[in-house]
């Protein structure tokens, strides 16, 4: 097992639903013995209610309003930011991203989600069913947006886990010694 070290970097993981956000996050923070900082898990725990829940009471646009301020809340901070998959929806959100980098973008096909997360009631942009057109749709819409604020795209496609954190770990190393470099 390699060496835990403190990390100076705040990486932020981005991408639609299901790419891995949480879970890769999870051990990047581990590996680089930092806190993981989910801002969904942070709105949760804020409005004291699950996300189908927001929705359903306050709709979308309240729940984007208190994604903004947990991003606000969470950049800057040492930690690993893994973030929602519509927080690059907002033009404010992403300006913020574009000025904490490292963002990494969990890149993955539509198809590759919809296996994954396909009935999954906690996802309210799907939880009506016809998860891949709306997977797709949802692409369509943000993979422009990812890319405008992402450093690093990770192409996930079939990757397990363990190689993903293992090539975004190379692309933190790379990063870090840029800066230092610089």
């Amino acid at each position: 097992m390699k060496k835990k070290h403190k990390s100076n970097i705040s990486p932020v993981l981005v991408g639609l639903m299901g790419s891995g956000k949480s879970s890769i996050g999870r051990r990047l923070a581990r590996h680089l013995d930092l806190p993981l900082i989910d801002l969904d898990d942070m709105i949760v725990e804020r409005a004291g209610c699950a996300i189908p829940e927001i929705f359903a009471a306050h709709g979308e646009d309240a729940f984007r309003e208190m994604e903004t301020v947990a991003l606000r809340d969470a950049l800057g901070r040492q930690a690993v930011i893994a973030t929602g998959g519509g927080i690059v929806m907002r033009a404010e959100n992403l300006e913020l991203l574009k000025q904490h980098p490292p963002v990494i973008w969990l890149k993955a096909s539509p198809e590759f989600l919809a296996n994954r997360i396909d009935g999954d009631a906690n996802r309210p942009l799907i939880a009506a069913g016809d998860t891949l057109s709306k997977l797709q749709e949802l692409a369509r819409v943000r993979y422009p947006l990812y890319e405008e604020c992402a450093d690093y795209i990770l192409p996930r496609g079939d990757m397990e886990k363990d190689e993903a954190l293992e090539e975004i770990l190379a692309f933190v190393q790379s990063w870090k010694d840029d800066i230092s470099d610089q």
